[in-house]
This record gives structure tokens, C-alpha cells and sequence, in this order.
């Protein structure tokens, strides 16, 4: 059974929002609906204390006001006082009917003896003469006494009420926040699963968008962009497939481009450089000074070509996968005497100086990648050295590992373009006075050839004058296929094992 779920971002937003909001609106929605109860019972315990005490007061000073107007009438015998104590008493009898509107059980039955006993005194009052004796006078004010302490206990009663009205209120308060407490426990957790749910919705495929786009980036072409998730980022997935595909398609048009015109250009050179070596070997007559030194510099341009040939077609077919590593059991020093020997005649023009330190290391490796990175790195820094400049070459093992340092006098590589100088095709600042400008590509050549090997390529700082590269890679390695593009170095790992030590 397949879940629904929204089918664009918006929607899916707007759920997860949702599905976070309206939780915390039901435990909002609840607390405002007990704090509204809570609130009004309190105020209607306020209310009923108020009017009830204000209630027990008239009742103390309407009772009094009724006890010296009887007395008044017994002595005085004033027809008006007669008057007078009637509306009293009905004030008296008004103000009980109130009390007894709101009142408890206890308290309603003493107002009921309250308004029994009242009856008997206003009946006492009506029917009894005045000057009628002390004995009337000591009954009335036993009545009176009496009719006191029932106002008394009504008063203490009311008071009673509202003490437990209270009480009763705290207990429901308290009763309301546990309520609360146990209704919003639940709507916590599931907030925290909607935020979950939110994130994984959105959150894994932008993971996946932004692992697609770093990929593209990287210049790793080969794994296919599939994004899962809402409709609007899938079809953003779809067009980033789209765009590996048409980077993909390019790489290999340019591949096939260099592939094509080094061949094309191999031939021409081949001729060149065979008609270059039958002047210098004096096949057509022998040669002076002059015409000696043209064919040299003929024949030293020839040799710069044909290696920037050979680095184009290693960089393209190792760019499309069409090689892997060859290794065998050489040994390092005459590889590297044979390299400088190569290079004997730029040397030797230019006056550079070569300081050679290199142990006679035995090595597993691709003797013709190795062959590779080394003239590479002699020939970048032949490029870079000033006329009377030094070369520096040294190699040791170190354990398993083999360290490679070539350095040379010239200015170094500025800050700003050391990230760069391993990315294919590009080119820093101009050599010194060079007659073939360089394709770009030697020192990105160096880097693939080097992580084919598991090794590491390091710009170093503070042993020499010049730029020094630093070669570590193990002495040993395993023939086999050239890593997939997952092992390959990209951009980024190029400028990280290109740092400055």
C-alpha cells in the first residue's frame, strides 16, 4: 500500500506545518477553555463573598438599628417609632431573603430560624403594650440576644462558604493543570514526529540535490541523478540528469577531440623530429656552428612538443578509462637518468644546475606513468628557473612509501593560484621566456598518475627558493584497472592534496 504525500514542496510544507500547528492549537484551544472556567468560577466566588459579607454587616447593623427602635417604642411609647420599626424589620426581612438566595444548607436553616425568631419579636413588639414592665423589657432583650447570635453564625457560615468555595476552586485549579498536563503530553510527541516527518520529507531530497549538484561539480559524470521527494523536486532532479548527461556527452567530444589532434599532430612531429636528428647526425653534410645551434633549438622545440602530445593523449585516455595501471619492478635511478637525459639540451641552454639526490630505490609501479610524472615536474621547473638556476631532485624511501621532492629557483607558485594549478588546462603566470607555451595539463597529469599510484602530490614551502612539489606514494603497488570515478581524484582533492605543508 503505497502512502500518500503531497505532491509539490508548498504542499508539503504546508502539511508538515499543519500537522506541527494543530496540536499546539488543541492545547492552546484547551488551557484558554479551563483558565475561561476557572476564571469565572473565581469570580463568581468573589461576587457571592462580597455581596454575602456585605450582606452579614447590614444584618449586624439592621438588627441593631431594629433592637433600639423596639426598646424606643416600649419606653417612649411613639406611635411613629411603631412606624418605624415596621420598615425596619421589613429591611431586615429583605436582607435575609437575599442571603438565603445564594446560601448553603446550614446557612439557609438558620436563616429560617433567623426569620422564625424574627416573627416572634416583631409579633412580641406589636402585641405587647408599652410600659408594660421589666419583665417584657428583660424577654425582649432576650430575644434580641438570641435573634443576635443567629446573625452571628450566619455570618460565620457565610464565611465558611466561601472558605470551602475557595478550597474547592484550588482543588479544580489543580485538577485542570494535571488535566492539561496529560492532554498536551501526547500532542508533544506528536509535534516532534510531524517535525521529523517534515524534515525527512524535505531534507533528504535536497540531500540528494545537493550530493548531485557537488558531484556535477567534482566532474564525477557517471553516477545517475535520481531524486525522491515532491513532484517540483523530483523534476529539478530530472533536469540535473539532464545536465550530467550533456556534460557527460562534452567530456567525451572533448576526449575525442585530443584524441584526434594528438594523433593527427604525432605524425608531422615524427618527421620533423627524424629530418631534425639527420641534420645534427650530418646525413646531408656537416654542419657549422650556426647551423648546428638552429637545428638544436629545432630539435629541443620538437621534443617539447612531442611530450605535451604525450601528456594530452595520457590525460585523455585516462580521462575516458581507457587505461590502467601497468606495474613492474624498475629501478628509480636510471629512470630518472634517463629523464635527464631527455632534457639535457634545455639544460644545457639555459645553464641550469641540477643538484640530484636519489637513492637507488626498487620500485613496483608503472614504469611509463612514473616516466610521466617525472619529466613533468623537471620540465615545469626547467620552465620556471633562471638562466644559472638550480634544479633540485631528490628521492628516498621512507618505510613503505617513496618521498619525490623536485624544486626549483624561480619565483614559486603565488598563493592564489595554488588551488588551480592541478585543474586541467589551466595556466599561471608565464614561464620565462618560453617559445611553446604549455597546454596545461603536466601538472593535472602528475596528479591522476600519482592518486592512480595511492599516492599524494604537496606544495611545500620554506626548503627551497622556488616551487617544490613532493611526491608520496608506496614503493609497491598492484597492477589492475585505473580507479572508478569515486576513487579518482576530483577538483576539490586535488586542492586538498595540493596544500602547503
Amino acid at each position: 500500500m503505497r502512502w500518500w504525500r503531497p505532491k509539490s514542496l508548498s504542499g508539503l510544507m504546508l502539511v508538515g506545518l499543519a500537522l506541527i500547528a494543530v496540536p499546539l492549537l488543541i492545547a492552546i484551544l484547551t488551557a484558554v477553555l479551563q483558565i475561561r472556567d476557572l476564571a469565572d468560577r473565581g469570580q463568581k466566588i468573589v461576587i457571592q463573598g462580597v455581596a454575602g459579607a456585605r450582606a452579614s454587616q447590614q444584618l449586624f447593623s439592621q438588627m441593631a438599628s431594629l433592637e433600639r427602635t423596639a426598646r424606643l417604642y416600649q419606653v417612649l411609647a411613639d406611635p411613629p417609632l411603631l412606624e418605624l420599626y415596621r420598615t425596619q424589620d421589613a429591611l431586615l426581612s429583605a436582607t435575609r431573603e437575599q442571603l438565603r438566595l445564594h446560601a448553603a444548607t446550614d446557612t439557609a436553616q438558620t436563616l429560617e430560624q433567623l426569620g422564625g425568631l424574627q416573627r416572634n419579636i416583631r409579633f412580641t413588639v406589636m402585641s405587647t403594650p408599652p410600659s408594660s414592665g421589666a419583665a417584657a423589657a428583660s424577654d425582649l432583650s432576650s430575644r434580641f440576644a438570641q435573634l443576635s447570635a443567629l446573625v452571628e453564625r450566619v455570618a460565620q457560615q457565610s464565611n465558611a462558604q466561601v472558605d470551602s468555595e475557595v478550597a474547592a476552586l484550588e482543588a479544580q485549579t489543580l485538577h485542570a493543570r494535571n488535566r492539561l498536563l496529560w492532554q498536551t503530553a501526547p500532542l508533544l510527541p506528536l509535534a516532534l514526529v510531524a517535525v521529523f516527518v517534515l524534515t525527512l520529507g524535505v531534507g533528504r531530497p535536497l540531500r540528494q540535490l545537493d550530493r548531485a549538484i557537488s558531484e556535477l561539480g567534482q566532474g564525477a559524470f557517471t553516477n545517475p541523478i535520481a531524486v525522491a521527494g515532491p513532484h517540483d523536486l523530483e523534476r529539478l532532479g530530472g533536469q540535473l540528469e539532464w545536465l550530467r548527461q550533456r556534460l557527460l556527452e562534452l567530456a567525451h567530444e572533448r576526449n575525442r577531440f585530443l584524441r584526434h589532434i594528438s594523433h593527427e599532430l604525432k605524425t608531422p612531429l615524427a618527421n620533423i623530429r627524424e629530418g631534425t636528428e639527420l641534420l645534427m647526425d650530418g646525413a646531408v653534410g656537416e654542419l657549422d656552428s650556426n647551423q648546428r645551434e638552429v637545428t638544436a633549438i629545432l630539435r629541443e622545440n620538437g621534443i617539447k612538443l612531442q611530450r605535451m602530445i604525450e601528456n594530452l593523449l595520457s590525460f585523455s585516455a585516462w580521462q575516458t578509462s581507457s587505461v590502467g595501471l601497468e606495474a613492474t619492478e624498475f629501478r628509480l635511478r636510471p629512470l630518472v637518468k634517463q629523464v635527464l637525459e631527455n632534457q639535457q639540451l634545455t639544460l644545457l641552454s639555459q645553464r641550469v644546475r641540477l643538484d640530484v639526490r636519489v637513492e637507488d630505490v626498487t620500485l613496483v609501479a608503472d614504469r611509463g606513468k612514473i616516466r610521466l610524472i617525472l619529466e613533468n615536474l623537471v620540465s615545469n621547473a626547467v620552465k620556471y628557473s633562471p638562466k644559472g638556476g638550480t634544479i633540485h631532485l631528490r628521492a628516498r624511501a621512507a618505510g613503505a612509501q617513496l618521498v619525490l621532492d623536485v624544486a626549483d629557483s624561480g619565483p614559486g607558485i603565488p598563493r592564489e593560484d595554488r588551488e588551480h594549478v592541478f585543474e586541467a588546462f589551466y595556466t599561471g603566470r608565464a614561464a620565462r621566456g618560453t617559445a611553446v607555451k604549455g597546454t596545461g595539463i603536466g601538472l593535472s597529469v602528475v596528479l591522476e598518475f600519482v592518486a592512480a599510484h595511492g599516492g599524494t602530490v604537496q606544495i611545500v614551502d620554506g626548503e627551497f627558493a622556488g616551487a617544490h612539489f613532493r611526491i608520496i606514494m608506496p614503493i609497491r603497488v598492484t597492477s589492475g584497472d585505473r580507479p572508478t570515478s569515486g576513487d579518482r581524484p576530483v577538483k576539490s582533492e586535488a586542492k586538498a592534496r595540493a596544500h602547503a605543508a
